[in-house]
């Protein structure tokens, strides 16, 4: 197996253009970002002002000036302040954080439901699920924590810096000599801790990816007993995620005690030169107090701060994927007629379609077909003649790169795609539902429909034979996927899907191909009873679908060969007739 490689591509530096939409789809989040900024305000006004009142507190307990209760009611009140900003800020980033990830969840997931068939085409499932979940996430988290660090940082370190200075300059700038060395140790290792992080993120996304081949595939996996090769390819992914981790560990491990000890060496340097003053009467011994735990302060904010720096970068490569998504336009545009769609459809013409899904590689050529209301029309020919890409056009799902597909004697690219679509019905050769019971999968075709109509609906397919043997009926659970039901019983339920929203043009993709030939007699009936009155296309494999087809259509490399109906073609000795005999003999000799 092979994993797609995760495009998590980074730039250098912080790209401030690619935040600025990312921080519009946070402004109706404004009144919360901005308790926040004050939030960390008021926490380092406390973190700046306790080391302070506590060097008061000792400096009075010497001097007996007998203001320690005041001073000591006065502490207490910032702690309790501070707890009560510490608890604000968390719960206003939380929330900030949630919504901005349901903003965004909600605005991935409306483009997607927004964008053209050909979108699909060339982005696998696992890409999409991450921007919508993983990207949301990150993004979402990052905003608000690193604004809250970034103002509580800068505020906490111009604070302890102004009241060393105005308390001691000459020892305020001892112990600042240990900025540039912390600031460069710092520098160095978030970069190199980045680029650890990246790489695991990338090989986790493969393993990711891996678990869900693994899972997605094991009936295949048993039945080509590739369980030992699977573990030993997993096992590669699993042992680079062990390397890249430790490596990250390893590296963390080395950065914290630099940090820790810069932090120490900057106490050690307060009480060496404060001790000093101290002793000579240059220094109260409250302010060496104060002096040491500002000097043991001072590296937090500038380790938060950078940890924040990296979150944001590492967010970049999100940012930047779900911009892309959000930015990327529909292939297939809206029309501007308005339709009325109680109106039933008569005619729908192909005229000259030619179509190609790349330049110089083209799949139809000149096709000519019409179709009129109750008539149903069979799409035969070999795998890759273009029978599944001329529904696909017909469902609009494409548009022909030359001719015109007419309803009514109107191009339908002048058509509204909502009235479109909503006038189409599918049922294909794997049929899906949905988690959840019978009757949700049927009102799936329309909404507002009675427990009665889902039953009536069901009656005509024959699919109530087996739905009234279920213990819970109508209310039965039909698993993921629907794979608590066989093939044939589900593919009865997407009849009755498509009988209930009642869709003027209907699509039948080999509806009957995966399953026996008993049971395609029972999905046949259910098939004739949804086909009546309406314009239908069939892709046929099963000869009963082609011989109870109005006209036949035969498709070889992108052209219609023949056309006619049954005992007609096989009268020419045509292509049908050819294949026919290739491909339909056997099954006919069965029934016989």
């Amino acid at each position: 197996m092979t994993y797609q490689e995760d495009d998590d591509v980074q730039s250098a530096g912080l790209n401030a253009a690619l935040w600025r939409p990312m921080l519009a789809y946070a402004r109706p989040y404004w009144r919360s970002f901005v308790g926040l900024g004050l939030a960390g305000m008021a926490v380092a006004l406390c973190d700046v002002l306790l080391p302070r009142v506590t060097g008061v507190v000792i400096d009075s307990a010497v001097s007996g000036a007998g203001r320690i209760g005041l001073y000591g009611a006065f502490y207490a009140g910032l702690i309790l302040l501070l707890a009560f900003m510490v608890w604000l800020f968390i719960v206003m980033a939380g929330v900030t954080a949630t919504g901005v990830a349901y903003d965004l969840r909600r605005l991935a997931f409306g483009r997607l439901q927004q964008l053209s068939f050909s979108f699909y085409d060339h982005r696998p499932v696992g890409w999409l699920m991450a921007r919508v979940t993983t990207d949301c996430d990150r993004i979402s988290s990052v905003l608000p924590w690193t604004l809250l660090d970034a103002v509580w940082g800068s505020f906490l370190l111009s604070g302890i810096t102004a009241m060393m200075l105005w308390m001691n300059w000459k020892l305020a700038l001892i112990i600042l000599s240990i900025v540039p060395p912390l600031s460069i140790a710092t520098a160095i290792y978030q970069r190199r801790l980045i680029h650890t992080q990246r790489l695991a993120r990338k090989t986790n996304s493969k393993i990711t990816a891996g678990f869900n081949e693994g899972i997605a595939g094991v009936r295949t996996t048993k039945a080509f007993v590739r369980e030992e090769e699977n573990l030993r390819e997993f096992q590669t992914l699993t042992s680079e995620m062990f390397d890249y981790s430790l490596r990250n560990s390893l590296q963390a491990a080395v950065y914290l005690p630099i940090v820790m000890s810069l932090g120490a060496a900057g106490v050690g340097l307060a009480l060496w030169r404060g001790g000093l003053l101290a002793f000579t009467g240059n220094l109260a011994l409250g302010d060496l107090f104060v002096f040491m735990q500002y000097a043991g302060l001072f590296h937090i904010p500038i380790q938060e701060m950078a940890q924040r720096f990296t979150g944001l970068q590492a967010a970049q490569a999100s940012a930047e994927r779900l911009q892309s998504l959000l930015d990327t336009e529909p292939e297939i545009r809206d029309g501007r007629v308005s339709d009325d769609p109680r109106e039933r459809i008569r005619e729908i013409v192909f005229d000259n379609v030619s179509f190609e899904y790349k330049q110089g590689g083209p799949v139809l050529t000149d096709v000519n077909i019409r179709i009129g209301r109750g008539e149903s029309v069979a799409l035969v020919g070999e795998t890759g003649s273009g029978k599944s890409t001329i529904v696909k056009l017909l469902c609009r799902f494409y548009e022909p790169t030359q001719g015109r597909i007419l309803i009514d004697g109107v191009d339908y690219r002048n058509l509204r795609l909502h009235w479109l679509q909503s006038s189409l019905g599918m049922v294909l050769q794997e049929p899906h539902l949905f988690s959840g019971t019978i009757r949700e999968n049927i009102r799936y075709g329309r909404l507002d429909a009675t427990d009665d109509e889902v039953e009536s609906v069901a009656r005509q397919v024959g699919a109530a034979a087996f739905i009234d043997s279920l213990p819970a009926r109508y209310d039965t659970e039909v698993g993921e996927s629907g794979n608590r039901l066989s093939t044939g019983q589900k593919q009865l339920i997407t009849l009755a899907r498509a009988l209930l929203a009642d869709p003027q043009i209907l699509v039948l993709d080999e509806a009957t191909s995966s399953v026996d030939t008993e049971t395609e007699r029972g999905i046949q009936k259910g098939i004739d009873v949804v086909l009546k009155g309406r314009i239908s296309v069939i892709i046929a494999h099963r000869l009963s679908t082609i011989r109870a087809a109005d006209r036949i259509l035969v498709i070889d490399h992108g052209r219609i060969l023949e056309e006619g109906k049954h005992a007609e073609l096989l009268a020419k000795r045509g292509p049908y007739a050819h294949l026919y005999e290739e491909q339909f003999r056997s099954q006919l000799t069965v029934r016989a």
